[in-house]
């Protein structure tokens, strides 16, 4: 069936743009638009707590959502920070107190720190705003990057992590460095080089997972694509937060390793994401098969021993997006073919973030298995956020609207707070 061309391209925006976050994918031209803070149009006391229903807690847990919405053909976005003290009700948020931000905007923070700090990639800012006793949101002061070398700030809030009140990092891609920055002074205090991330005309994402933190080292992942292929190269970043210290550790066995869990031996295990899945899928010569290895974090070498292909887990389907859920829990997505159409045009982002994933519990060990799980299937990309001692998914509902949703020892639970727009980051700011 053919469709013409302005429905067509209405439909690839509407499949792409939620897997732009997952799949590492910008939709900006990388360039500034002149914007001097990172939060625009909010005034002070905006944003008070609501549940959906109305009421300003003094007191019990507060979130900030973070929310993208989109003009007309994906531009224009504006992006709005909602406070709520309830994100299990399954009621549907209101921008209408909201605090707006130009740009597509990531509010992130301690948890329970009492702060959000958002970003855009408007600029290469983070402007602070702080709770009120009455739930609402004070903005504060702004701090940049941009002396770093950064021209914005995008992609995943998971990028950001705050190793104290006084202290966080930001991991960037474009320019292969941690940004190192004081949230309390609003101020850079250093940055630390990862020249060993650099490869010639590829694009670096980071994990859309949070970071994991062993003791002092917070470790996260990244993956690279070069137009329509993905380098066979999988990478670990440890930085030990008390030096600042950075070790990267490579391995060329398959490609897009974004993703990894703790397993129950105290080993680090990594997996190739949807993403890189779907291109393997697509076009075998331009991403090597989707695999698992495993990385040891007291010698911080990769175990050369240890190479599993995701498809033998599951009969030779197409797998990939291995992702954490409570005590010690691990999960895969599964592709279900019977659920897609795949067409000679079909592009991976699109096959990456189709409805025809399926969730798969993991056993990790010396020998993986794995169970395809009875929850309902959605996209092969994940995008989570650690809440307090609870991880949520964040659903997309094309473009119109994210729902929170619980990830528990089975996978997905009962459907959450959602909101307009797209979510990219929570904060439980109280």
């Amino acid at each position: 069936m053919l469709f013409r061309a302005r429905y067509a391209s209405a439909l690839l925006l509407t499949l792409l743009l939620p897997c732009f976050a997952a799949c590492g994918d910008d939709t900006s031209d990388g360039t500034s638009s002149g914007a001097t803070s990172g939060g625009t149009g909010g005034a002070g006391g905006a944003g008070g707590a609501t549940s959906g229903a109305g009421g300003t807690p003094d007191a019990g847990p507060a979130y900030a959502l973070t929310v993208q919405v989109f003009g007309p053909d994906g531009g224009d976005t504006q992006s709005y920070v909602i406070v709520t003290d309830d994100i299990d009700s399954d009621e549907a948020l209101s921008l209408d107190d909201a605090i707006e931000v130009q740009g597509r905007a990531l509010g992130v923070g301690l948890d329970g720190g009492g702060a959000v700090f958002v970003a855009s990639d408007a600029a290469a800012t983070v402007t602070r705003y702080d709770l009120q006793e009455d739930g609402s949101l004070e903005e504060g002061d702004t701090v940049s990057f941009q002396g770093k070398g950064l021209a914005k700030l995008g992609e995943y809030g998971t990028q950001f992590h705050f190793v104290s009140a006084t202290k966080a990092y930001f991991f960037d891609g474009p320019t292969a460095q941690v940004v190192v920055w004081n949230p309390q002074e609003m101020t850079v205090t250093g940055d630390i080089p990862l020249e060993d991330l650099v490869i010639q005309d590829a694009t670096l994402t980071y994990s859309s997972s949070s970071p994991l933190v062993q003791g002092g080292d917070v470790i996260t992942f990244g993956g690279w694509r070069i137009g329509p292929e993905v380098p066979s190269v999988a990478a670990v970043v440890v930085v030990d937060s008390a030096t600042d210290e950075a070790t990267v550790v490579t391995d060329e066995r398959c490609g897009y390793v974004r993703d990894g869990v703790e397993g129950p031996d105290g080993m680090i295990y990594v997996a190739t994401e949807a993403y890189g899945a779907a291109v393997h899928r697509l076009n075998p010569d331009n991403a090597a098969a989707p695999c698992m290895l495993r990385f040891d974090p007291e010698t911080r070498q990769f175990d050369p021993e240890f190479h599993v292909e995701l498809s033998t887990l599951f009969e030779g389907d197409t797998a990939g997006s291995l992702f954490g859920g409570p005590d010690g829990k691990a999960f895969l997505r599964v592709l279900d073919e019977s659920l897609f159409a795949i067409a000679d045009d079909t592009h991976p982002r699109v096959l990456a973030s189709a409805a025809a994933w399926r969730w798969a519990s993991v056993t990790l060990g010396d020998t993986p298995t794995a169970t395809v799980l009875d929850a309902a299937p959605g996209g092969g990309s994940v995008l989570s956020v650690a809440l307090g001692d609870r991880t949520f998914l964040l659903e997309f509902e094309g473009q119109e609207s994210t729902t929170l949703r619980e990830i528990g020892e089975d996978g997905p639970g009962e459907a959450g707070v959602s909101a307009p727009g797209l979510t990219f980051s929570v904060a439980k700011i109280r």
